[in-house]
């Protein structure tokens, strides 16, 4: 069933929306709220936009709770494609807000601020993208497509935004969950050139994209897609992780650690106690360096290992 976008002219009064909301939001966080911004079209003066107010708070580390924003009318409607992503809705009284949650030092909130401070500062650009919203509305809608957990609006608009990216000069960091076909392709590719194609063997797993206890990630350095995490959960909180890569043309700078950590974090916010892996023998010492240590990997699905793997995890 196709779902309609509305984009309109560009509003005066949206920045003064955000200003009235902010002062909320603000007194609904308190101490833990570090800084309210105002992002997205609604941002950019003459641009064209879809009528919701977009605002990110950013918030101080394990000092924000939900109930907080939810006692003003808010909505919490759950991380979307972003891990470590706080995302609440409120859409009566109007006006409609998006409102995205961060702790300090996430790069989303670097990445937002990048690509509104430059619309707002090349006309060129804010032409060219009010453009290719306005197309992309004739076109039609479905929610999600290609294994995509975004609509084709959001999909539509992807180059384009990592192309401003780039001119603006994001270097950020980050993972995400594998949402849109992009994404999907590259894990396929991380999967295939890593894994399966040594075998050689055709992937016996893709029906894990599917699946509820798989978690499939992506890391990004700037707007490209750099790495790649499969972990499956397990019952009495246990997780495993089944495959973590970098690129090749990638490595020696730290990225693998650093991504690994973003996973065992994100376990950790969901409840995991143990991360479980059985690592090759080359890549033992990069486990140890992460503290990982020899510990029984008891597959409850019962799998067959390399007889080569060494069974590793972490405490969580």
């Amino acid at each position: 069933m196709s779902r309609k976008i509305k984009v309109v002219s560009y509003n005066s009064t949206w920045p003064q929306m955000f200003e009235e909301e902010a002062t909320r939001i603000k007194q609904a966080l308190g101490d833990a709220c570090l800084a309210i911004h105002h992002v997205g079209s609604t941002a950019v003066p003459g641009l064209c936009a879809k009528p919701k107010i977009d605002i990110i708070a950013v918030v101080k580390e394990g000092g924000f709770s939900i109930p907080s924003l939810e006692k003003i009318g808010y909505e919490y409607r759950g991380e979307f494609n972003i891990p470590f992503h706080l995302g609440f809705s409120k859409r009566l009284p109007l006006p409609n807000i998006n409102l995205h949650v961060y702790e300090e030092g996430n790069p989303e909130v670097a990445l937002n601020l990048l690509f509104r401070d430059y619309l707002r500062a090349h006309p060129k650009a804010l032409e060219e993208y009010a453009a290719l919203k306005l197309e992309l509305v004739k076109q039609g809608f479905e929610p999600k497509a290609n294994n995509a957990k975004v609509s084709q609006f959001n999909l539509g608009k992807d180059a384009f935004i990592k192309k401003i990216l780039n001119q603006a000069g994001f270097a950020g960091l980050g993972m995400r969950f594998c949402a849109h076909h992009d994404e999907w392709k590259a894990a396929r590719h991380f999967r295939n050139k890593y894994f399966f194609d040594k075998v050689p063997m055709a992937d016996p797993y893709t029906w894990t994209f599917d699946h509820k206890d798989h978690v499939h990630f992506v890391f990004y350095q700037s707007t490209k897609i750099v790495g790649y995490a499969h972990i499956q959960l397990w019952p009495e909180q246990r997780a495993a992780l089944r495959i973590i890569v970098i690129d090749e043309l990638h490595r020696t700078q730290g990225l693998g650690g650093h991504f690994l950590t973003l996973c065992e974090r994100w376990l950790k916010e969901k409840g995991c106690k143990t991360l479980h892996t059985q690592s090759s023998p080359d890549a033992y010492n990069f486990y140890r360096k992460q503290l990982y240590t020899e510990m029984p990997f008891n597959d409850p699905d019962g799998y067959e290992s390399d007889p080569h793997d060494i069974d590793m995890g972490k405490v969580l």
